[in-house]
């Protein structure tokens, strides 16, 4: 073969690759083939959907182009395009059923390549072999051989289409057997994952996906992994300060254990429903005064036994008052209780009926759990 002979027929190679790369990989072509029912090939035109009476048949089709192929080693008989789309054929005879794709990328392939002669060695093969013999690879198959294995591959293809599809069997005796594997003593501690186990997998697994999401984010922009790493000291910071705000608050209110009993000497030790009583009785004799005291430490002693500050009776009456919180609701009513108690116990003020009324109200709010 001259320089000329051969030149055109590269040339000519050339055009028939771009023709099949504009054919099967262009957005508006459409695959000639003898293949029939061609409304249902995609707009794609890689793969169709085809009954398994179409798939047979295109298998037929297929062999005898690899035999014509295998015959003639030419252009007109080994055209990739004769191959036709791909079939996406379904599993069972219900033509609704899940279907599968049958790809011949590798027939085509094979076409393209048909041409060129079985003896052809790629350039600087036969170098190699002489550098090294002791280390040369099994040469691989020729053409030929790789057409007439095509020709049994397709032949399997349509006998494995006529075998009688067969119902698989129970397995009883398969699963007696497993049955008195898990019952011996190595797998005696095996436990079905529970529901919490399975929803901390998936918590798990969306965890670690989100990362990988945030490392391919890093690779490909580095301002991701700053905003990352100072997002999350933020985050600490913000956590710190709120845990330290509520342990604060935990010592300034000073919360006891519901367990520890009440000192001796509190207002607590005495049931606040006596306290109260003796403000009644105080209060049918006249004695206003004392009437105020009885109240106010009915209300100390029914804040003690909800646990809003330790027992403790060698508190004033404003170390009560400084125990609770400016945002608690019952501060007001305690704040007035505790005046009008220090007027009249500790100042020496004259008590009268509308003192101890206005008091038993703040106190009966308190005491209930309201504000006045």
């Amino acid at each position: 073969m001259n320089l000329r002979d051969l030149s055109a027929r590269w040339i000519q190679r050339a055009v028939y690759v771009a023709l099949v790369s504009v054919v099967w990989f262009g957005p508006q072509a459409h695959a000639a083939s003898p293949i029939p029912n061609a409304s249902a090939v995609r707009a794609s035109g890689r793969w169709r959907d085809a009954s398994i009476d179409e798939y047979r048949k295109h298998l037929a089709e297929l062999i005898t182009l690899t035999q014509a192929c295998a015959r003639t080693r030419d252009l007109k008989n080994c055209d990739p395009l004769l191959v036709g789309p791909d079939d996406r054929i379904p599993f069972g005879a219900n033509s609704t059923a899940d279907r599968r794709l049958v790809r011949y990328g590798w027939l085509r392939v094979l076409f393209s390549k048909a041409e060129e002669p079985d003896d052809a060695a790629a350039p600087g093969q036969a170098k190699k072999k002489d550098q090294d013999v002791s280390s040369a690879q099994p040469p691989p198959p020729s053409t030929s051989k790789l057409l007439f294995d095509a020709q049994q591959r397709l032949a399997s293809d349509v006998a494995q289409l006529d075998r009688p599809t067969t119902i698989a069997a129970h397995h009883a005796a398969e699963r007696s057997v497993l049955a008195l594997v898990l019952a011996g003593r190595d797998f005696q501690d095996l436990e079905q994952l529970s529901v919490r186990d399975t929803v901390l997998e998936k918590v798990n697994n969306w965890l670690n996906h989100l990362i990988e999401q945030v490392t391919r984010w890093r690779s490909r922009s580095a301002w991701v992994g700053r905003v990352l790493v100072w997002g999350f000291m933020v985050g600490v910071c913000i956590a710190l300060v709120w845990a330290l705000l509520q342990l604060e608050r935990r010592w300034r209110v000073r919360l006891v254990p519901e367990q520890r009993p009440a000192a001796p000497i509190a207002p607590s030790a005495r049931n606040w429903q006596v306290w109260l009583e003796d403000a009644r009785r105080a209060a049918d004799k006249g004695h206003w005064r004392d009437a105020i005291h009885f109240l106010y430490w009915a209300s100390i002693a029914r804040l003690e036994t909800r646990r809003l500050w330790p027992a403790d009776r060698a508190r004033t009456p404003r170390e009560y008052l400084a125990l609770l919180t400016s945002d608690d609701p019952r501060r007001a009513s305690l704040t007035a209780l505790t005046g009008s108690f220090e007027r009249v116990w500790y100042g020496g003020r004259a008590a009268a009926e509308s003192d101890y009324r206005h008091a038993e109200e703040i106190a009966t709010a308190l005491i209930e759990g309201g504000n006045a």
